[in-house]
């Protein structure tokens, strides 16, 4: 593994963001899901700094990054806008995954001319249905209750594939005990947002760039249909399905992940 060093980056008067930035080459956002961390992306640092700039903030009210209201997609989007005027990137790849898929569409829809390419990893375009929005009340209530060790306790069955649980114990260990540490104001903000969220789906046609969308074979959380959905309405984007692999399809198949990363990043270099 390589050393991550931390650092803290002061967005005007509004809020700081914690996050890594190691590499050099194609700068790459990566924006992790529910209820993660910038942690999350450590095996694709590890892989892709040598050619890629790879940049790993903490969103609002996760990891590094203070809980500080509101909380919704778009005000995510301009974190990272900042973040990125803070660093000295104009444009840069941006990875999603999950959550971070969300906040993607928004950073595209707020920032376009910024995206040189997206990444969707394990993530839809549309908006939760009334069942979502339940399940995510009820995920409130119980964090309420119980801390965000009851919110992780809803997510790890589906956080990660049947086959990652069956062969990998020590990774859905490790998965649990990200979920369960994450700040509790910041998940709840985020469960939040993500209720309210708009519907991306008439987002998808207009993009324009170089777009991988990724999903994991076994995810249930996001199920390949979906990662299918996005690659039929975005125009000329490549699909790939990580096999064994569930809705962290980065950490539970790292290589195969990392592997479809590296040929899409370096294919932008040709273009």
């Amino acid at each position: 593994m390589i050393a991550l060093c931390p650092d803290v980056a002061r967005l005007g008067d509004v809020v700081e963001v914690g996050y890594d930035d190691i590499g050099s080459g194609t700068p790459v956002v990566f924006l992790h899901g529910f209820p993660h961390n910038r942690a999350l992306w450590a095996p694709q640092v590890q892989a892709l700094f040598p050619f890629a700039r790879c940049v790993t903030p903490d969103l609002r009210g996760f990891g590094e990054s203070p809980a500080r209201p509101p909380y919704d997609m778009d005000r995510y989007a301009d974190d990272v806008a900042s973040l990125l005027d803070a660093i000295g990137i104009g444009r840069a790849v941006i990875a999603g995954l999950s959550m971070g898929g969300y906040v993607a569409f928004a950073f595209w829809r707020r920032h376009r001319a910024r995206v040189r390419a997206l990444l969707l990893a394990d993530t839809r375009a549309g908006a939760d249905g009334e069942e979502g929005r339940q399940r995510r009340r009820e995920m409130i209530a119980a964090g309420r209750a119980g801390g965000s060790a009851a919110i992780a306790e809803q997510m790890m069955p589906g956080m990660v594939g049947r086959r990652t649980r069956e062969r990998c114990p020590s990774l859905v260990a490790s998965v649990h005990a990200m979920l369960a540490a994450a700040p509790l104001e910041g998940a709840i903000g985020a469960l939040e947002a993500m209720i309210a969220r708009p519907d991306s789906s008439a987002t998808l046609p207009g993009i324009d760039v170089p777009t991988l969308v990724v999903g994991g074979e076994d995810d249930v959380l996001t199920p390949v249909a979906e990662a299918r959905a996005m690659h039929a309405a975005i125009h000329g984007s490549r699909l790939e399905v990580i096999a064994g692999a569930g809705h962290l399809s980065n950490l539970e198949r790292p290589a195969a992940f990392n592997q479809v990363a590296g040929e899409f990043l370096l294919s932008l270099d040709r273009d």
